[in-house]
This record gives C-alpha cells, sequence and structure tokens, in this order.
C-alpha cells in the first residue's frame, strides 16, 4: 500500500466521523484566529501610529515641558510628567528667542488648549479649542478642506477667527458652508474662516482630532486669562542635520530652564519608543492567544486516542490484511495533520473576516508573518500532539486487536 492509499483511507476516516472531526478541529480554529487577529491588532495599532506621525511632516521637533524620556530611553513616569506639565510651561520669549536660531529653525508654532462648547443656531458641541499662531497648520500640517488659516496680523491683533475640524464643522453645520458664518465659543463670538481636511480620530479613547477648533493665540489668552505656552513645535531647517538642530534648540533652552525642566525630541524618537510598546505588546498578545493553540493540541491528541481505541478492530484487521506499522503510524499522523490544516484554514478564514469587519472602528493589519507563524504552529500541533495515539495505534497486536471488544 503505497503513501497515495493510506492518504485516502485517512481522508476518509474524517469525513466518517464528522462530528468527531469538528470538535478536533474546534480547538485549532480558535487558537489560528485568535492568534492572527491579536497579532493583526497590535500591527495595525503600530501602523496607525506609524502614518499619524508621518502626517505631522518631516523634520519636525517638539519643546515640552517636563522630562519625558528617562535614562534608558524610554517614556518617563507618568508622575514625573504630570508634574511637569503642570508646574512647568512656555512663554513667548521663548519661541521669540528660538525664532532667532534661523540657522537651525525654519518656523515655531506654540499653542495652548481648552476643552469648551461650540455653537451654531441651536447646534452646540464639545470641543477642544487650541489657541495657536499662524504658523501651526504649516508646522503640524493641518491641510483645509475649505477656506484659510488665520494670519500673523490677525494672530498678533487677537482677532476673532476660527478654524473648524472637520467634523465638529460637519456636527454644527450640517450640508450648510461654515466659511463666513458665526458661531459662539463659550460665550465669545467668532467667524469661520476655514475648516480643516479630515484626519480621523486620534483614536483608542483619546479626542478625536477632527474635534479641534484653532483661534489665534492671542485671542485665546485673552478669552481664558492666560499667556501659558504648553508646548512647541518647531520644522527644522531642512539643510541641517535633525540632531543638531536639537542640539541647539536645547542649548537655546538651557539658557533659561534646568535640563529637566523641558524635553526636546523629534518624532523619530518617540516613535521609536512607542513601536517598542506597540512590539511589546503584540508579541504578548500573541503569546497569551497560542495557548488556546496548546489547548487544541490536546485536543487532538485526546480525541486521536479515544479514535484509536474505537477503531482497534479496524487495525487489527489492516495488519492482519498485511499492513505494516509504519503504515498505520502515517495514516493517523495524516489524520492528525490534515485536521491541524483544515482547522488552521477555517481559522485563517475567520481571522480575516474580523478584522475586515473591525477595520471602521479599529485598525487591523493581517501580516504574511502572523499566517505563516500561526499556520505552521497549527500543523506542528497537530504532528506532534498526534504522535502519541499515531504510535499506540502502529504498536497494536493484529491478534490482540481483532479479539477487541
Amino acid at each position: 500500500m503505497n503513501l497515495l492509499d493510506t492518504t485516502k483511507i485517512a481522508i476518509k476516516a474524517i469525513f466518517t466521523n464528522k462530528v468527531r472531526s469538528c470538535l478536533t478541529m474546534l480547538g485549532v480554529i480558535i487558537g489560528v484566529s485568535s492568534v492572527v487577529m491579536l497579532i493583526s491588532l497590535g500591527k495595525g495599532l503600530e501602523a496607525f501610529v506609524v502614518q499619524s506621525f508621518e502626517d505631522l511632516g518631516a523634520n519636525n521637533i517638539f519643546i515640552s515641558p517636563g522630562n519625558l524620556f528617562d535614562e534608558e530611553g524610554g517614556f518617563g513616569s507618568m508622575q514625573d510628567m504630570a508634574v511637569g506639565a503642570i508646574t512647568i510651561s512656555f512663554t513667548k520669549t521663548d519661541v521669540r528667542q528660538l525664532q532667532r536660531l534661523r540657522q537651525y529653525v525654519e518656523k515655531v508654532a506654540y499653542w495652548n488648549a481648552q476643552g469648551d462648547t461650540l455653537r451654531f443656531l441651536s447646534n452646540s458641541e464639545q470641543g477642544m479649542v487650541i489657541g495657536t499662531n499662524a504658523n501651526y497648520n504649516q508646522v503640524l500640517i493641518t491641510n483645509l478642506e475649505k477656506g484659510r488659516w488665520f494670519t500673523h496680523s490677525e494672530n498678533e491683533s487677537g482677532e476673532r477667527v476660527v478654524v473648524l475640524g472637520y467634523k465638529i464643522a460637519q456636527d454644527l453645520f450640517g450640508e450648510v458652508d461654515p466659511i463666513r458664518k458665526k458661531i459662539r465659543i463659550g460665550t465669545v463670538t467668532f467667524n469661520v474662516v476655514g475648516v480643516a481636511e479630515e484626519k480621523g480620530g486620534a483614536g483608542f479613547g483619546g479626542p478625536s482630532l477632527d474635534d479641534y477648533t484653532y483661534i489665534p493665540f492671542e485671542t485665546y489668552s485673552r478669552i481664558y486669562d492666560t499667556s501659558r505656552v504648553i508646548e512647541m513645535g518647531i520644522r527644522a531647517n531642512p539643510e541641517v542635520e535633525i540632531d543638531n538642530a536639537i542640539q541647539a534648540i536645547e542649548e537655546n533652552m538651557l539658557q533659561r530652564y534646568k535640563d529637566d525642566e523641558f524635553s526636546v525630541y523629534d518624532q523619530g524618537e518617540i516613535l521609536s519608543v512607542i513601536q517598542d510598546i506597540l512590539g511589546m505588546i503584540t508579541i504578548a498578545l500573541g503569546g497569551i492567544a497560542a495557548i488556546s493553540l496548546l489547548v487544541g493540541g490536546i485536543g487532538i491528541m485526546n480525541i486521536m486516542l479515544v479514535s484509536v481505541t474505537e477503531r482497534t478492530k479496524e487495525i487489527g484487521l489492516r495488519k492482519a490484511l498485511g499492513a505494516t506499522p509504519n503504515q498505520i503510524l502515517i495514516q493517523f499522523l495524516i489524520e492528525a495533520a490534515f485536521l491541524s490544516i483544515l482547522g488552521g484554514l477555517i481559522g485563517l478564514g475567520i481571522a480575516f473576516g474580523g478584522s475586515l469587519a473591525i477595520q471602521n472602528v479599529f485598525p487591523a493589519k493581517i501580516t504574511t508573518e502572523a499566517v505563516l507563524l500561526a499556520f505552521g504552529v497549527s500543523t506542528a500541533v497537530g504532528l506532534i500532539f498526534g504522535a502519541a495515539p499515531a504510535r499506540k495505534a502502529s504498536r497494536l497486536s493484529p491478534i490482540e486487536a481483532l479479539r477487541y471488544e
């Protein structure tokens, strides 16, 4: 009897006992779909974060209060960051000093933020009001759907003009063109001069970028009675190395602050830290999901052992007709491997379907590595856990097997 005949017998045995075969595959199906789904969520989140940083534009440097990073290059403690954000703030003097670094600095943006209620006629929405300057949309690449950004002179004179985020413009105005319409922010009336392009959610519990509303910093200062600058963004001169620009900015800031009172960093630095964190989370999620594959393997072994017991007389008859122990061993190994592979394919199908279903609410990115890993592990599980039942079947004595009741 050749390998093809042995394979046909193994597959026929699987389809003869459909319920038992489905129960055997169930653990593998759950395991593979869980592994692929969780890894795809981790990779999708990582891709989302990378794209969000790329959307901010190249050569960007940020200056934040407090010490954001620890000595190992990771994020510092939440307590230190919170204390820094509350107790330390920047001023327009810092902005003017940084603008003098013309060799390294092309543009400087600065901002503060405050939640408030926006109203148009009877419609009202909660949004984040950003008080900033005319460079903000160029440094942080805030493209406009319609209208314009406010000018430097409008900022300096404290004009009551506003650029709306895409979503909040839709919520307040619907199909009405917002440009040159008047809205109220709190109790103050503003003229709408622009609407930002849709960016999507900043997501995962944070405020949506499309709910942001931008007004001149001087106007913001008068309304909310503060001249505090909570963060600055700098577009570095593209003709200089980003590390040299960071060093020059740090030296400038050290003239007015201690080294633990501020952090200067570029997108690559903070993105690297975030990617390391997300990578560890993805590995942890995949490891947790892999436990279900182990459970699936144990299920295969248990049900295959039951199958050997149930088919003892069949095995004895095949041996009496000339089947060798190796042929019996291979038959049961093929059954176990086939069940694992089929279960793996079904699990992959479920994972693909699940990823597509949640795309609108959570980024999911199924990678080739995740598919190969889950599929390879599921096949290995079938072979490894199917080995013991197959070995037991191959060692049965044909005489004792034929007498078995």
